[in-house]
């Protein structure tokens, strides 16, 4: 309204008579501000708090700024009063040591050692934390006239010396030797400097004496009773000779041969089969007793069946009577460990035996004469005659030291070896026509090889399988049924590829840690085997359950037979030492 008045004024003296621009005086209008009142007290107080909040330290317990700080308020020393349990002022949190906050420090112990040592002797050490004009602490003098060395860093011309020093003195005590004033209590006193002068030198320094030539009285007796002693154990050509012990048999029967001339061995006439079905046994109807310890292995008369023979760990192979008295026939003892294997010839008229004193022997079945004895100084774990019948002289042997070797009975010489395996081996099975033969081992594989020929064409060995101490053939001759450690018996085809049956496994038993044997009945319908729990197990093959189970013997059940000819009897033998008869 002023203004709207003063310009009415100004306006009525413009029309006005006497107005003139250059007679009326300058009039200065009063300022106007077109901004609203504010009260400013609110805003002094903000930038005064600012000011003081700039101005004021950070409390070192707090986990969060609310602020930016400055250089100098973050590194300022810490203010506030003394805490009651922290003399130094130190607030409790900023500790990490009970004298206060040690930072780390980023030195190595070597250069650490370094440095403490240098002061402890010269007097000075580097000191990291100084600045650029002062890096020393301690004696400066010492430090100038050692030009600032440590006592690791010795001058080149000041070990020059030390050498020189260090040789002349010892070449002044090999002259003069120890000092004749010294008395000898203190050059024997270990803690004299008589003593540390005489034993300066080490004991194993100088020229080292020649090597004794001449071998005194006592060990010149010693080296003859060793090598007469190892003279003894080995045979010739090197090899480590086997326990030999004079062959003995024993004949139990009534007479060798009949009133008709014929032999004791020989098969009954109307021994034959009399149906081509199998049937599993349920009762026990014999029991042969006459080993005094386990029994490992049996096996009837091939194609009759009218005796069998079982091989003992008392060292004796006994055979026995089947179809008549039931009698224990012969004895034949020749090993003098227990004997691991045995196996017939195709006729029967002849056997082998392995045993754990290192010897395979070929015997005659009646006579009982030992015809031929083998041995490689390694413990065999399986002998096996070719299977053909014109072949019949070709001994294979699977042994401990990893080798299967094959001899010529006729001549007695190892003719090839199948050295391929990682550990001893258990079993050798002839398959396709007896042109190829599979071997397990304990090395956990199965290796198949051509006769004759020492390399494996077919290797087995899979992260899931166990070793396999048993491997039986199917009398239809396609499939191979493996006792495997894992309590399973595994199926393999012996066609080309050999591969695993996934569709057939047999299972329940419990066989780990023992060599049970594997077996089938003639027809090839029943899968059988041994456990170590003493029961013989039957599966049906078709549909790979179990038929049935015989509690057989105390202790391990270790082998089982089916009768060639009588379809429902099955022959056990277990580690009780009894073999058992089973329709």
């Amino acid at each position: 309204m002023d203004l709207l008045q003063s310009y009415a004024d100004d306006k009525g003296d413009d029309l006005g008579p006497h107005s003139s621009p250059e007679s009326s005086p300058p009039r200065l209008l009063p300022s106007k501000s077109a901004a609203p009142k504010v009260d400013d007290t609110t805003l002094a107080l903000t930038v005064a708090q600012a000011n003081q909040t700039l101005a004021r330290p950070i409390d070192p317990s707090q986990h969060a700024v609310a602020f930016n700080p400055t250089y100098d308020q973050l590194w300022a020393p810490i203010y506030g009063p003394s805490h009651p349990y922290a003399k130094d002022g130190i607030a409790q949190g900023m500790r990490n040591h009970k004298l206060g906050f040690v930072e780390d420090a980023a030195i190595g112990s070597f250069l650490f050692d370094e440095q403490y040592n240098t002061f402890q002797k010269y007097g000075y050490a580097a000191d990291p934390s100084a600045s650029a004009g002062n890096e020393y602490v301690g004696d400066l003098d010492v430090l100038k006239q050692n030009d600032g060395i440590s006592v690791y860093n010795i001058r080149q011309q000041e070990q020059k010396r030390r050498r020189i020093e260090q040789k002349r003195e010892d070449e002044d005590q090999g002259a003069e030797g120890p000092s004749e004033e010294a008395d000898p209590a203190e050059v024997d006193n270990p803690a004299t400097d008589s003593w540390l002068m005489k034993n300066k030198k080490s004991p194993w320094a100088g020229k080292k004496e020649g090597l004794q030539t001449e071998l005194t009285e006592e060990q010149k007796k010693y080296a003859e009773e060793y090598a007469k002693k190892k003279g003894e154990e080995r045979g010739e050509g090197g090899r480590e000779k086997a326990e030999v012990v004079p062959d003995k048999s024993t004949f139990h029967g009534k007479e060798e041969k009949d009133y008709q001339g014929r032999s004791w061995i020989a098969p009954p006439k109307d021994a034959k089969a009399t149906n081509d079905h199998c049937y599993i046994p349920k009762r026990l109807v014999h029991t042969w007793s006459g080993h005094t310890k386990g029994v490992s292995a049996i096996r009837f008369f091939p194609k009759h069946g009218h005796l069998i023979l079982s091989a003992g760990m008392d060292t004796k192979v006994k055979i026995w009577d089947v179809f008549n008295s039931g009698k224990c026939m012969r004895t034949y003892m020749g090993h003098s460990k227990a004997v691991r294997d045995i196996s017939f010839c195709n006729d029967g008229t002849k056997f082998l035996t392995a045993g754990y004193d290192k010897n395979i022997k070929y015997w005659d079945t009646e006579t009982g004469k030992v015809i031929s004895t083998f041995s490689t100084g390694k413990i065999p774990y399986v002998v096996k005659l070719h299977p053909d019948d014109e072949k019949q002289n070709i001994l294979l042997a699977g042994m401990s030291d990893k080798k299967i070797v094959q001899w010529d009975m006729n001549t007695g010489q190892i003719t090839q070896e199948y050295d391929q395996h990682l550990g001893a081996v258990n079993t050798i099975t002839f398959v396709d026509d007896n042109r190829r033969f599979v071997t397990s081992s304990d090395d956990k594989s199965l290796r198949v090889w051509e006769f004759g020929i020492p390399v494996v064409i077919k290797y087995i060995s899979e992260p899931h399988m166990h070793s396999m101490p048993s491997i039986s053939l199917h009398p239809n001759t396609n499939w191979l049924a493996a006792q495997s450690l894992d309590n399973q018996i595994l199926i393999y085809s012996t066609r080309e590829r050999f591969q695993l049956n996934k569709k057939k496994r047999f299972a329940g038993h419990i066989v780990a840690g023992y060599a049970c044997q594997v077996n089938f009945s003639p027809d090839g319908r029943f899968v059988m085997s041994g456990d170590g729990e003493g029961r013989c197990w039957f599966w049906d093959w078709k549909s790979c359950k179990v038929f049935r189970t015989l509690k057989c013997h105390e202790g391990v059940c270790i082998g089982c037979e089916w009768h060639p000819l009588e379809q429902s009897k099955v022959a056990t033998c277990g580690w009780d030492g009894l073999i058992k008869y089973w329709d």
